[in-house]
């Protein structure tokens, strides 16, 4: 019988696939830092609509599922690809029936570098559940503030141009789109299961 791989060791394998695909460049300047931002304003949520590969996708269209949003893009260093992985090794736990009743929706704050083919690349290095999406700035600005989120943009002189700061909370949301738990980078992929089922058995 064929051992299976820790789920830790497969979260640090895809983190060093995602960041040799999208990021690495050898000849790039090293210097300037990366850096979470916390969030700017209490998260109260709300509906929104993103351009997403196949349609624009809004929160309502989710009505009756269970919601993991995530505010990122495809060029982030470790940030994004650590959260992303956490929330993978959660949905991998899930057996198809839960799968079946939520979607995880990943929102780039780089809609200049993150086109629609790229996110959804990105998005299924790491599960098939994740759906990603963006929007103009005026947009994006206006969902970030619904959820409290940060980003800014940081000038460097790395191949990549700049980077985006940004926050990093993992927000869950009902099966009704409303806001139930931001949960704050690093949570462990175990309470993340655990929000989402509690609120698949509601």
């Amino acid at each position: 019988m064929k051992k299976r791989l820790p789920l830790s060791i497969i979260a640090l394998l895809m983190i060093a696939i995602v960041y040799l695909t999208f990021f690495w460049n050898p000849t790039a300047n090293k210097e300037g830092n990366h850096q979470a931002l916390d969030l700017v304003a209490k998260p109260i949520g709300g509906d929104f609509t993103i351009e997403t590969k196949d349609k624009d996708l809004s929160l309502n269209d989710l009505r009756g599922k269970v919601v993991a949003l995530y505010f990122g893009y495809t060029l982030c260093p470790d940030i994004c690809p650590t959260s992303l992985a956490i929330l993978t090794q959660a949905l991998n736990e899930m057996t198809e029936d839960e799968l079946s009743g939520m979607q995880s929706v990943f929102i780039s704050v780089d809609p200049d570098r993150d086109n629609l083919t790229r996110l959804t690349q990105y998005t299924q290095y790491f599960h098939a559940n994740i759906i990603g999406g963006t929007a103009e700035k005026e947009t994006i600005d206006r969902i970030t503030k619904l959820y409290g989120a940060a980003y800014q943009k940081v000038e460097n002189d790395s191949a990549a141009g700049y980077l985006v700061d940004h926050s990093s909370f993992t927000y869950i949301i009902d099966k009704k789109g409303k806001l139930r738990h931001s949960l704050v980078h690093g949570t462990a992929p175990k309470e993340v299961l655990k929000a989402v089922r509690g609120l698949l058995q509601e």
